[in-house]
């Protein structure tokens, strides 16, 4: 999102010892600034880069896992056990992602059941048995739900968000929770994406000083270094899309309303949702499969009702985009940077070889609609965040208490960057005011029908296809984030789905490609993005650099 010109916020908003992670039990409360007792990708006798890579199912996707089940080579508990092992490894030692921010004491005992009922024929779906990661701001019992704020550290609600209802019905073995960006970036402008004071700073794994994005940082972490299978990220704007994108993963902002947000800390019922992400289009549609769905508690999701995919492998198509109509936005508010430019050229030639036809197109509003949707968000955070503290029982309920926490809290809160978004939000008034209803209906109509849906009618269009963001810029907790742009912004607003796939790196830096598509347009989505990852497979494994080497040859 951007701040002023919305820019600043657009980078994402919702946007152990080894025996305690075997068990699963353990709180895992990470210091709270940037730098660990040892250098970030420093390492030790026992814990050296070669071990980090030594991982029996790293890159290994749910159908593989799930045959390897079915043949009696692995059970749940196994896998579970195994990735416990790699978060001990990776997360809280060795290069220190700080992408898990507390694990699920009953995650054992949940594979066991699963195998059980496996092993007694009853078998629940493609994710039965898969170990799951949530960010910290969706409601799982019996973990904490925090937003990153020391605030609500003691917060532990009484019921499962629905989304995590889904994913238990389906199977899932819920992993832990993930750090992201406190209050998914919407507390300050000068905000570092990664940071909150209960987790400290989650780190990107391809470069330990490059910023992992967010606000899900920490799922973007977490799925790039396999912490777990996959995992769930939640969306503002961009906060699913930029770190998949500066990940290496594919992520996908599903359209408002197709996925439920009761159980969820939000920030805007116009734009929230959560969404998968994932190392391939395959495991992410499984996931967005398991998660959709009406939910009498939340609204937005009547509109989904007969739109609901339950099952998105007959869209899983190698031939995809055979024929598809693809609009490129070469006006795509991303900060020219060579690297980005050849490898955006690159994609384009690949969706031509592929079948696309291909044409330029323009989303002539781009931009317009950044006032509008600050005041929006800054109305809605207000009613939205208190109407879900008092409903989950939080031993905060109103805004102006969260205020003065963070005042009276500012050592280990606002050590880096302020509140002031939250005194912006606290000063508005009620959602019946006309300064929001008109800042609402203006945001929607400059970024949906004059925008995203007059751009894909105006030439036919299936999509239209945009760099995702930048390559990840060094983490810098003085100065904040140092965000290049993104293209994902009109879906955001507009409140219409994107899915990012990897498309290639600048220096060993992972940058997406955005598919961009009108209202319930998932499945096609799908099948273009399934179809160009199969034709470029641009994913590559993070190598947890300490940092991108300086080489300048003198004049």
């Amino acid at each position: 999102m951007r701040i002023g010109s919305m820019r600043r916020l657009r980078r994402g908003f919702a946007c152990v010892a080894m025996s305690c992670l075997v068990l699963a039990g353990c709180h895992r409360e990470a210091p709270l600034g940037a730098v660990p007792a040892t250098a970030p990708g420093a390492a030790t006798e026992k814990n050296t880069p070669s071990t980090w890579d030594e991982f029996a199912h790293a890159e290994t996707d749910i159908a593989t896992l799930q045959a390897r089940m079915a043949r009696g080579e692995l059970d749940s508990r196994t896998l579970t056990r195994a990735y416990l092992g790699r978060i001990a490894a990776i997360d809280d030692a060795g290069p220190r992602l700080r992408a898990v921010i507390e694990l699920n004491p009953q995650a054992l005992r949940e594979a066991e059941a699963r195998d059980a009922e496996r092993k007694a024929g009853k078998f629940r779906g493609v994710l039965h048995g898969i170990p799951v990661l949530l960010k910290d701001n969706i409601d799982a019992v019996p973990m904490v739900n925090s937003a990153g704020s020391l605030a609500l550290k003691d917060h532990r609600p009484q019921a499962d968000a629905f989304l995590v209802q889904r994913l238990r019905e389906a199977g899932a073995v819920i992993l832990g929770k993930t750090n992201l960006s406190e209050w998914a970036n919407f507390r300050s402008s000068r905000s570092t994406s990664g940071w909150s004071a209960r987790g400290g700073q989650t780190r990107n794994p391809y470069v330990l000083d490059r910023s992992p994005c967010g606000s899900s940082a920490g799922t973007g972490s977490a799925i790039a270094a396999n912490l777990a299978v996959v995992g769930i990220g939640t969306e503002t704007d961009g906060s699913i899309l930029c770190p998949s994108a500066v990940n290496g993963l594919v992520g996908i902002k599903p359209t408002v309303g197709l996925v439920s947000r009761h159980g969820i800390i939000p920030i805007s019922h116009s734009q929230d949702t959560a969404g998968p992400m994932a190392r391939s289009v395959a495991d992410a549609a499984a996931l967005l499969a398991a998660i959709s769905g009406r939910d009498d508690a939340d609204a937005a999701t009547q509109a989904s009702v007969g739109r609901v995919v339950f099952d998105y492998a007959p869209h899983l198509k190698t031939d995809g985009l055979r024929g598809a109509r693809i609009g490129v936005l070469q006006e795509n508010g991303v900060d020219s940077q060579p690297e980005v430019n050849a490898a955006f050229e690159r994609a384009v030639a690949a969706l031509q070889a592929a079948g696309a036809i291909v044409v330029d197109a323009e989303i002539t509003t781009a931009g317009e609609w950044d006032d509008a949707e600050l005041e929006v968000l800054l109305y809605e955070f207000k009613a939205d965040v208190e109407r879900y503290l008092v409903a989950s029982d939080a031993p905060v309920r109103t805004l102006a208490a969260l205020i003065d926490y963070n005042n009276a809290n500012a050592k280990t809160e606002m050590q880096w960057f302020g509140q002031e978004l939250f005194e912006q939000a606290n000063a508005k008034g009620g959602l019946g005011d006309a300064g929001y209803t008109q800042a609402r209906g203006k945001a929607r109509r400059l970024a949906g029908k004059e925008g995203i849906d007059t751009a894909l009618q105006a030439q036919d269009l299936d999509a239209l296809v945009v760099p995702t963001t930048g390559p990840a810029w060094p983490i810098d907790l003085v100065n904040g984030d140092h965000f290049t742009g993104a293209g994902y912004g009109a879906a955001a607003v507009a409140g219409t789905p994107s899915i990012t796939v990897p498309m290639g790196d600048a220096h060993g830096l992972p940058l997406g490609l955005t598919f961009l598509g009108p209202a319930w347009s998932e499945p096609r989505l799908i099948e273009l993005a399934y179809a160009y990852e199969q034709a470029t497979k641009a994913r590559r494994e993070p190598r947890f650099l300490p940092t991108l080497p300086l080489t300048v040859e003198p004049l």
